[in-house]
């Protein structure tokens, strides 16, 4: 599922970035066989990292040699969030390729989650820029009972003095 800025810039206004992020949930067999079907002279991947990250639910990344891009993959825990936000996911067409992406709802909880965590001004301008875009299409209600559960209150009011 496509989440971090392309998602938000999907629900709202496009950023420049130069990494994508993508949340997987694959078993050790799955998350192998994707490391190693990656050609080594296209693509920096490192599977010991990957099983690493597998095992502690965090992140790797892979880099395209030919554009310098990065993806970073999230394997993050199974906890009622990460669940729910994975099962709300929704489908977009993206030039003839169909995208799983997580929902507006979705990405503006996991901006505040990670300015949160980081405490980033940018995850939360990024949030309220997909509550302005989005305005009475959002569900409130569903977002701030997350943000009552996740204790993101202090990053909701920052939000939405923003928009």
């Amino acid at each position: 599922m496509l989440t971090g800025s392309y998602a938000s810039s999907i629900h709202s206004i496009p950023r420049a970035t130069r990494d994508i992020d993508i949340i997987i949930f694959p078993n050790r067999d799955q998350l192998t066989r994707f490391i190693e079907s990656l050609p080594p002279s296209s693509y920096h991947s490192d599977l010991q990292d990957a099983l690493d990250s597998l095992r502690r639910r965090s992140q790797f990344n892979i880099i395209d040699y030919a554009t310098g891009w990065k993806i970073d993959f999230i394997i993050p825990p199974f906890d009622e969030f990460n669940v729910e936000e994975f099962e709300r996911r929704v489908l977009i067409d993206a030039d003839g390729l169909r995208l799983s992406v997580v929902s507006p709802e979705d990405i503006v909880i996991a901006k505040l989650l990670w300015a949160k965590a980081g405490e980033s001004e940018r995850q939360i301008e990024d949030a309220a820029t997909v509550i302005r875009v989005q305005a009475s299409k959002l569900d409130i209600a569903y977002v701030e009972t997350w943000v009552r559960r996740l204790d993101l209150d202090d990053q909701w009011r920052s939000a939405l003095e923003r928009v």
